[in-house]
């Protein structure tokens, strides 16, 4: 994703109005309204970013409420596998479900499976939101996905403002509430946390490359997920955070190219020699 189309995110964010007479301003946001409106929408938007707290542990104590409406600790939801954090409200008209439709993309690109490779847990920043709003984005986004286990490998929870801004103030996602409007000003990310729910890596926009994702995964995992070629993309790749993409490094993809060229002969002389003594063997029972 470009630095263009992660500054159009945020732009779409603070848009001021969905509905009624729109009016377009140089940046390629729109708001609602006249000059006192546009004046608004400049000191919401200023309050709308992401400070990368990467390696940060995300508070694990704090109680939200499931799907059932039941309390649940964060810490309970933590633990075995990597996890996929996504802010959202679920009420949103446009950005959030866009969020979300992007992220289920990539996952049904995935090979590995929500529920036993990773977890996903989806959070509303709104205090006023409830279980049945919860209830209702996560009935649509889960048959999107459709993978056996994703009912328990994505949880969809709300909670009480301190525990809010609490979690928020954890990751760096900072928003803001426009009464004007009654809409969030938000920006387009998500994250992947370690199973100790420590911050592993940003992703910006609405749109995530199947490649960085499960990269983001193995590694969050401690590399106790992906398979031998992940290893070896990982060595070429590192996570940038100024991007929220994995780049080749130079030096490190002629060793991966190393490996894998010894991985590629070792496979060869194994199975030569695997068929040498197949041949000898059915010559021993000819004679």
């Amino acid at each position: 994703m470009t630095s263009m189309l992660r500054n159009a995110a945020f732009a779409a964010a603070v848009l001021g109005g969905l509905a009624g007479d729109m009016t377009g301003s140089p940046d390629g946001a729109y708001w609602s309204g006249d000059q006192g409106a546009t004046t608004a929408r400049s000191a919401t938007a200023e309050k709308v970013d992401v400070k990368q707290k990467l390696g940060q542990q995300i508070p694990l104590d704090l109680v939200f409420r499931d799907e059932q409406g039941r309390p649940v600790q964060l810490r309970q939801l933590f633990g075995t596998r990597p996890v996929i954090l996504t802010p959202v409200y679920y009420t949103c008209p446009m950005l959030c479900n866009m969020v979300l439709d992007g992220l289920v993309t990539t996952m049904r690109d995935l090979r590995f499976d929500a529920g036993k490779e990773f977890d996903v847990i989806t959070f509303s920043f709104d205090p006023n939101e409830k279980t049945s709003d919860a209830v209702g984005k996560k009935d649509i986004f889960v048959r999107r996905y459709g993978r056996p286990g994703a009912n328990q490998g994505w949880r969809y929870l709300t909670g009480d403002a301190e525990a809010i801004r609490r979690l928020t103030e954890s990751l760096g996602y900072q928003y803001a509430y426009d009464q004007k409007i009654q809409q969030f000003a938000h920006g387009a990310m998500i994250a992947v946390l370690t199973p100790e729910g420590r911050i592993a890596s940003y992703f910006y926009g609405i749109e995530y490359k199947p490649r960085d994702l499960r990269l983001a995964l193995v590694e969050a995992s401690g590399r106790k997920v992906g398979n031998v070629v992940d290893q070896v993309l990982l060595l070429c790749y590192h996570f940038d955070p100024a991007t929220g993409k994995y780049s080749a490094v130079a030096m490190n993809v002629v060793r991966g190219g190393g490996i894998a060229t010894v991985i590629g002969l070792s496979g060869f002389v194994f199975m030569m020699l695997r068929r040498d003594r197949v041949a000898r063997g059915r010559e021993g029972t000819s004679h």
